[in-house]
């Protein structure tokens, strides 16, 4: 077998047809075919087949791609390993992180970046969905998150407590009233995140757990544009506390006192089990682990970070 065969594979894969993959790979038709063709003697097993969307893979050949995927990673690390034995570089880290979290995670960087200023880092922000999704791939070394997937198998160094609060401009009539329930909020219009955010799974939970349903005015996929609506009075919002930290000292937002919250989650890292971490890897990994609780944002709302 050879990386030259694998990587035919993951372009088919990727492109959905030979034309697409030579296209990609630089190599002619009938290269890219002889490959496929040898990979799949060896495999003993049908690897391809054609549908009316093109050619895709079948189970026999998911199976081959994730190996093609571990080999991919592997080859990646290896030169890593050489850039630093060599002395060409610190080092890099792939980093993941959901939306929620990049109003503390880039603070975290920075203290790290001090530490080790020749490692290079690189952030991706997403939703849960979108850094699950990323997870089942080799590209990240590791992820902050809420909760760990449940269908890969990963390792988790807790990172600190994340509360869910309820918020509504200054000034809102229910602003001052205490004990609230969830039931003297059914009438209130909320703002939230798309359907896949971890947010908007908690919240919905939330209110199932009580049989009631909250009347959703409108979905945004970004934190900062729902901290600018709910300031304009268009609703009111279910969202982390350490997103609206700022806003809550600047007084724009307050937290309404309602029964049960704030719904307390916990932050984590994570990383495949199966990932191989580099030395700089590694480090950022123990480092979050251990300190990265020191810079979430304060809340003397709820009585800390």
């Amino acid at each position: 077998m050879t990386i030259r065969q694998l990587r035919s594979l993951a372009a088919l894969s990727a492109k959905g047809s030979v034309t697409a993959a030579s296209g990609h790979l630089g190599l002619t038709q009938p290269a890219v075919t002889q490959q496929l063709r040898q990979l799949q003697d060896l495999a003993g097993l049908p690897l391809v087949q054609r549908t009316g969307d093109g050619m895709q893979l079948t189970a026999a050949g998911k199976e081959v791609l994730a190996l093609a995927e571990r080999v991919e990673a592997a080859i990646a690390d290896c030169q890593g390993a050489l850039d630093l034995l060599a002395g060409r570089s610190g080092g890099a880290v792939h980093l993941g992180a959901v939306s929620t979290a990049k109003y503390f995670v880039p603070h975290a960087i920075a203290a790290f970046s001090k530490r080790y200023p020749k490692i290079e880092i690189k952030l991706t922000i997403g939703n849960r969905d979108e850094i699950r999704a990323a997870m089942h791939g080799y590209d990240l070394d590791f992820a902050v998150m809420g909760r760990p997937p449940a269908d890969v198998h990963v390792d988790v160094r807790q990172l600190g407590r994340n509360p869910h609060i309820i918020v509504a401009r200054r000034g809102h009539w229910l602003e001052k009233d205490r004990g609230l329930s969830l039931t003297d909020l059914v009438h209130e219009t909320f703002l939230t995140r798309e359907p896949g955010s971890g947010t908007r799974t908690l919240m919905e939970g939330m209110f199932q757990k009580s049989d009631l349903e909250p009347i959703i005015g409108m979905e945004m996929s970004s934190n900062e544009t729902i901290k600018q609506a709910v300031i304009a009075g268009l609703g009111i919002a279910f969202i982390s506390a350490h997103t609206v930290a700022h806003e809550l000292g600047e007084g724009r937002l307050v937290v309404l006192d309602v029964a049960g919250l704030p719904i307390v989650r916990q932050w984590y890292v994570i990383r495949r089990s199966d990932k191989v971490l580099l030395p700089p890897a590694q480090a950022m990994f123990d480092f979050l682990g251990s300190e990265g609780s020191n810079y979430l944002p304060y809340l003397p709302e709820l009585g800390g970070r």
